[in-house]
Order: C-alpha cells, then structure tokens, then sequence
C-alpha cells in the first residue's frame, strides 16, 4: 500500500509540474507577443520577445519543478524564508 501511494505522490507531482510548465509558457508567450507588438516593427524582434518570453517561463516552471522535485539545481540557491505563509505551506505541514 505503500509503494501505491509513493507512485501516487510521484504522479500528483507530475501532474502539477506539467499544468505549471504549460500555464507559465503559454502567459509569458502571450506576454512577449504583446510586449513585441507594443514596441517593435520587424516582424524578426517581435518573434523574438516571443521566444523570449516562452523561454523566462520554461526556466521559471523548470525552477519550481525541481524545487518540488526536491531536485534543486543549485544548491547556493536558497529560498528565502518569509516571515508571511501561504495556504499552501500551511497544509504541507499540517500534512507532515
């Protein structure tokens, strides 16, 4: 029972991994789009801000993943901890 719900967690996490990827893709694309719309004329830069924009939140998704992963990719990169807490961490550690 165990084991089904580690591959369970694993899953959960996936899951939400990939919804993050999509979702921050997607809104910093649209954000380049309108950012190259807004100030640039060459059809070149404007794809550009967009290719931009889907790689600031490839790499911000990429990020939040590995630190769900427990998998950070640095490890002289800390959060710094807020004096202020979220509903989320407080049911992560209602949970533990």
């Amino acid at each position: 029972m165990e084991k089904k719900k580690k591959s369970n967690d694993v899953d959960t996490k996936w899951d939400a991994c990939l919804d993050l990827t999509a979702r921050r893709v997607v809104y910093s694309s649209l954000g380049g789009a309108f950012a190259g719309l807004l100030f640039f004329r060459s059809p070149v830069t404007r794809w550009a801000s967009i290719a931009f924009g889907a790689g600031l939140g490839i790499g911000s998704a990429y990020t939040d993943c590995s630190r769900v992963f427990d998998a950070s990719s640095s490890s002289a990169l800390v959060a710094p901890n807020s004096t202020e807490t979220s509903s989320s961490s407080v049911s992560q550690v209602a949970e533990e």
